[in-house]
C-alpha cells in the first residue's frame, strides 16, 4: 500500500474511476441485451427505440474512454 499522501490520493482516484467504469460497462451490457431481446421478439418499435438509446450510450462511453473507439464503432454498426 502507498505511503505518500499523493500516492494515497492517486490510489483512491483509481478505485473511484474503476468503480465508475464498471458501472458504465454494466449499463452498456444491459442496454445491449435489452436491444437484442427486442429484436429477437420481432418488436420493431421497441427495437428502434432501444437501438437509439444503446447507440447514444455507446457514444457516451467512447467519449469517456470507458470503451475503445474501435469497439464503439464496431458495436454501433452491428
Amino acid at each position: 500500500m502507498a505511503n505518500h499522501e499523493s500516492a494515497l490520493k492517486a490510489h483512491k482516484q483509481s478505485e473511484e474511476r474503476r468503480e465508475r467504469n464498471r458501472q458504465n460497462r454494466t449499463r452498456l451490457r444491459h442496454a445491449l441485451k435489452a436491444m437484442r431481446t427486442a429484436i429477437s421478439k420481432g418488436d420493431k418499435d421497441a427495437a428502434l427505440a432501444k437501438l437509439s438509446d444503446t447507440v447514444s450510450l455507446i457514444d457516451k462511453l467512447v467519449g469517456k474512454g470507458v470503451i475503445h473507439d474501435n469497439a464503439g464503432a464496431a458495436t454501433s454498426r452491428a
